[in-house]
């Protein structure tokens, strides 16, 4: 464990690689799993503010159950999570023409339609943070359905914070991903110096 400013971090993040393979998994994370996809308080207000032009980036399935119920509920754990179709996919899942599971806030936001992107608990997996009260802990998921990535990334040589440098950046700022590079380069990267 790395301890940095209020964070406590897992070695996972600089030990294993990570890079997802859309073409194999087909983005399934969106599709699998016990509820939605955590949400900030911020991310509910973001989202409630800009629905109609988030509403234009999805899929009829997914209107379809926004007529019904809101865009988020509360799950067994008491998390403020997404709404899910057919208990299963989120309710934001777009496909692509190659059948790849998408986020249609993302699509807003790559469109320029909104200024934010995706949840932060999805721009940030398989990391996960648990907040406590003096110190967030930061760990990597494993889940069976990102075997392609964790071999894509281990062919590629990326760590797990590189990969995920642009979400670590909007949730912590530039210094941080700078702090845990530094650390990579002191305990975890002494193979190419060897």
């Amino acid at each position: 464990m790395i301890e940095i400013e209020d964070k406590i971090i897992s070695d996972d993040l600089f030990e294993k690689k990570f890079v997802c393979d859309l073409q194999k998994c087909k983005g399934v994370c969106c599709v699998e799993g016990d509820s939605g996809a955590p949400l900030t308080k911020k991310e509910i207000l973001d989202i409630d503010k800009n629905i109609s032009k988030i509403k234009t980036e999805m899929s009829p399935t997914g209107l379809s159950i926004l007529e019904k119920k809101d865009f988020y509920y509360v799950d067994s754990d008491g998390d403020q999570v997404t709404s899910l179709i057919n208990e299963k996919e989120c309710v934001f899942v777009v496909y692509d023409q190659n059948k790849i599971a998408k986020c249609s806030i993302e699509s807003a936001f790559r469109k320029n339609k909104i200024n934010f992107n995706k949840p932060i608990s999805c721009h940030l997996y398989p990391i996960r943070v648990k907040k406590h009260e003096n110190f967030q802990a930061i760990n990597v998921d494993s889940w069976h359905i990102c075997q392609p990535a964790c071999k894509c990334g281990t062919e590629l040589n990326v760590p797990v914070f590189k990969f995920l440098k642009n979400a670590i950046v909007r949730s912590w700022g530039l210094n941080f991903f700078q702090q845990l590079d530094s650390v990579y380069d002191q305990f975890f990267n002494q193979k190419k110096t060897k």
